[in-house]
């Protein structure tokens, strides 16, 4: 079990901004996405302000996010780095796993990425994500740099979304369809 205490969640920040634009989705009629909690066991509580102070948890989580657009099973999760690259180390061997058995049911699985240096957000594919992860384990690089990142997967603040990421998942099942 891990521990968590008053440190915080990192990248609620980023986190609050994808709920925003999956609220909007849905509201909209263009999505029904949900953010999948992570159980926890609380070990002590401030009853004044009613708020959990440190707790464990209580299993392994998968990702942060699943649903569907457009008829289209996603699953996704949320990273930040304040480097010019993802460490690989961020994102754990059972999100690969878990992400490697939706894609194999035919959904899309990929990370948003948010670079604190350039205030951009990515659309990472796991098929990129996977094959960065292969190469550091077979002694690579240990990271996804920024330059990897696809310049169409750019995730924009357009329409009234903060993360208007349903762009670069359309993007990319449009690519995926005209592969041969």
């Amino acid at each position: 079990m891990a521990y968590w205490s008053t440190r915080g969640l990192r990248g609620s920040a980023f986190e609050e901004l994808i709920n925003l634009s999956v609220k909007l989705y849905q509201q909209r009629g263009l999505a029904v996405i949900q953010k999948v909690p992570t159980p926890i066991t609380p070990i002590e509580v401030n009853n004044a302000s009613h708020t959990i102070t440190s707790a464990y948890f209580e299993k392994k989580s998968t990702v942060d996010y699943i649903g569907v657009a457009d008829g289209t099973a996603l699953c996704f999760d949320a990273k930040e780095t304040q480097y010019k690259n993802l460490p690989l180390k961020n994102i754990h061997e059972h999100q690969l796993e878990f992400m490697a058995a939706f894609r194999k049911q035919g959904g899309v699985s990929f990370l948003l990425v948010q670079f604190h240096f350039s205030g951009e957000i990515f659309f990472l594919p796991f098929e990129a994500l996977s094959g960065f992860y292969r190469d550091a384990r077979k002694g690579g690089r240990k990271s996804v740099p920024y330059d990897a990142f696809d310049p169409e997967y750019r995730v924009l603040n357009k329409g009234g979304y903060p993360v208007h990421f349903l762009e670069a998942v359309h993007t990319y099942t449009q690519r995926e369809r005209a592969r041969p």
